[in-house]
């Protein structure tokens, strides 16, 4: 009895039932009419048991996963069902979710007729790391009649690991291969000079640049020759991530610290396929997981699973630790994507002469964080005095951010300021246009 329900259906016929025993007390006629009425639904729920429960009805019911998921995407998950029996059924389907969805109502509903089969698909955005539990599918099923419907479990439990976005670490693998990804994207940029690997001698074509014509090759062949140049590869690429509490401030779900993760790994791919070697350094108020810049086949799965496992700290960042960290790991001048986010000046001062000493040794990309939630003020028309008073600090938040750029500028750091949605396309897009510049 525990997998039978009453469906809506049923207490709408009960609800007319009970309107014409009251109609009775003015018409006694309609008592024996109610009467009747009464009769005929509980025969129909009686039908309508037999028909659910009759040995011929069966299901087959599975959930079709991705082996992991990826932080901050959306996520399809697949629902197959098949009807077994030759009676058209409407089914309700209830997903136990992970509880990290916190989603208590979710069901889908559909009809599905005798002997067949069909798939319906939704979608989950985790938004933190770690082994999400999906629990049992439990399936609804009831006849046209509608009045009952029967509860079917199915032992579906499982669990799924959420990793750093891989659908976005292959999204950015793509563009940045792309030769005809729009400038709205990832951009091939104008390369300078000729601080490249030699690859090869071809025949000339119109658009060559002259400066590359190799004089004895033509000679010998009686025809232009010129060098061709691949960029410099087996550079050193390290994604260095702050994960102090500077970088759990949330945004859309995730905090900067997951944004920075996704990045690293989207990064670490497209610098292995450019042939360079990729590393990782995480810090706070002590030095967490260090990965030596490789190009093996099985560096990006370290990285990937070294991220996996960070946590943030609810400490300050402690920046002398990671200089010397830097000099203690990393050998050899290489290109290090700092990911941290300063809230003031002053914060930037404090740390300014070690990450100048830092880019002495090393060729450093800061990369700071704009707070979307305090450009909405900005863009609010103030009316009282309270928004006079929220545009103004949100103006000046702003123009902090803007000057903290400038400042690192100034003293020859490289320095990106974004939002953190667009971190991976400005991250990846610098890389690339330090690389195809020869400044590495």
């Amino acid at each position: 009895m525990k997998n039978i329900f009453l469906k809506d259906r049923f207490f709408w016929a009960v609800t007319v039932a009970i309107v014409i025993f009251l109609a009775s007390y003015i018409l006694e006629p309609l008592y024996y009419a109610g009467l009747v009425y009464i009769a005929l639904i509980a025969a129909a729920v009686i039908f309508d048991y037999f028909l659910l429960f009759k040995k011929s009805i069966r299901l087959r019911c599975r959930r079709i996963l991705p082996k992991v998921f990826s932080l901050g995407d959306q996520n399809p998950i697949n629902i197959e069902i098949q009807n077994l029996s030759k009676v058209n059924l409407q089914v309700q389907i209830i997903d136990e979710l992970p509880f990290e969805f916190q989603n208590r109502d979710f069901s889908l509903a559909l009809d599905i007729g005798g002997e067949e089969r069909k798939k319906v698909m939704y979608k989950l955005r985790p938004v933190t790391r770690g082994s999400y539990a999906f629990g049992k599918i439990r399936v609804l099923i009831s006849s046209s009649l509608g009045l009952l419907s029967r509860r079917i479990n199915f032992n579906r439990e499982t669990d799924v690991p959420v990793f750093p976005s891989i659908i976005q670490m292959k999204q950015y693998s793509l563009k940045a291969f792309d030769r005809n990804t729009p400038t709205a994207g990832l951009k091939l940029m104008r390369r300078i000079g000729h601080s490249y690997e030699f690859e090869q001698i071809k025949n000339y074509v119109p658009g060559d640049d002259p400066r590359s014509i190799n004089w004895k090759a033509s000679s010998r062949r009686a025809t232009l020759m010129v060098n061709q140049y691949e960029e410099e590869r087996a550079q050193n690429i390290y994604s260095i991530i702050d994960k102090s509490r500077a970088m759990k401030m949330p945004f859309d779900g995730l905090s900067l610290m997951d944004y920075a993760i996704n990045t690293s790994l989207a990064i670490s791919n497209v610098a292995l396929q450019k042939h360079d070697r990729a590393g990782l350094l995480t810090f706070s108020d002590k030095v967490g997981v260090s990965i030596k810049a490789d190009r093996r086949a099985n560096q990006l799965n370290k990285i990937l699973n070294a991220l996996y496992k960070e946590k943030e700290r609810p400490l300050e960042a402690n920046f002398e630790l990671f200089y010397q960290s830097a000099r203690k790991l990393i050998k050899g001048r290489s290109l290090l994507m700092l990911y941290t986010n300063f809230e003031s000046i002053y914060a930037l001062d404090r740390v300014l002469p070690i990450l100048r000493k830092v880019n002495t040794l090393h060729l450093l990309v800061v990369i700071i964080f704009k707070n979307t939630e305090v450009e909405e003020f900005v863009k609010i028309d103030a009316e009282t005095t309270e928004d006079i008073y929220h545009n103004t600090i949100a103006r000046k938040f702003e123009s902090d951010k803007i000057s903290m750029v400038r400042k690192l500028k100034q003293y020859g750091i490289q320095a990106i300021l974004t939002r953190p949605e667009d971190l991976s396309l400005n991250a990846i897009n610098k890389y690339l246009e330090l690389k195809a510049r020869g400044l590495i």
